[in-house]
């Protein structure tokens, strides 16, 4: 009897029959050869339908001329028909339309233009800028007021003012002979700039730290709990 472990090192069987699959719509047997040049498509009654031509329809001309029925002579309208054909009437206060030519009268006609309606007959005279010429102002007719006779006036100038500074003006002998202090020099020079960590011991302690001294608070806070104290 073959042991657990020579079961398990022998190779399992093949489950394809066809080895050679080219496809993965079939499984159990190889496709059906083609035989003809295209593959043949059944149409459904429904695309049969639609593949038909739409059936055109022509307008029968009917004559302008027609029989009247015999029913048609002989009916009677009613009171109801004949209120309905009837125009319907103008309002009280309708005038008929005016004429576009109202007839003149004979005064019109044999009316004289004056003068006055002849200049404003005439069409306006259109001046270019360069023949424009521009009318002094001693020869406007009206008077100005005298609200705008003190608005046009200049303003007077200030008693305290100087004038305007020169631009070169002189330097005093203070000035010239004046020596510039130690700080004062040192706030001119421009800043030394180092890098980041140039320089810089983290490992450095400072005077400071090592004479200082813990409080009593500080000592007391460095020591370990009671309850984590183990008793020997």
């Amino acid at each position: 009897m073959a042991t657990q472990t020579q079961k398990l090192a022998q190779p399992k069987p093949s489950q394809l029959r066809y080895p050679d699959r080219r496809s993965v719509y079939w499984l159990d047997k190889p496709p059906p050869e083609k035989t003809g040049v295209s593959t043949k498509i059944e149409l459904t009654p429904r695309w049969s339908e639609l593949c038909k031509s739409k059936k055109r329809y022509t307008q029968v001309t009917l004559s302008p001329v027609w029989e009247v029925s015999e029913w048609a002579l002989r009916a009677v309208a009613s009171q109801r028909l004949c209120r309905l054909a009837q125009h319907r009437i103008p309002a009280a206060g309708w005038q008929p339309d005016r004429p576009l030519l109202a007839p003149l009268n004979r005064a019109t006609q044999t009316a004289v233009a004056t003068s006055r309606v002849c200049q404003l007959a005439e069409p306006k005279k259109k001046h270019s800028s360069q023949t424009s010429t521009l009318i002094p102002a001693t020869h406007l007719p009206c008077r100005a007021s005298a609200h705008i006779e003190l608005l046009a006036t200049p303003k007077h100038v200030h008693p305290k003012f100087k004038g305007e500074r020169p631009v070169c003006w002189p330097v005093s002998k203070a000035a010239r002979n004046y020596v510039a202090s130690p700080r004062l020099l040192e706030l001119s020079s421009p800043k030394s700039r180092k890098a980041l960590f140039e320089g810089y011991n983290p490992y450095t302690i400072s005077r400071a730290a090592q004479s200082a001294r813990p409080s009593p608070r500080i000592q007391e806070l460095c020591l370990p709990l009671p309850r984590k104290c183990s008793s020997k």
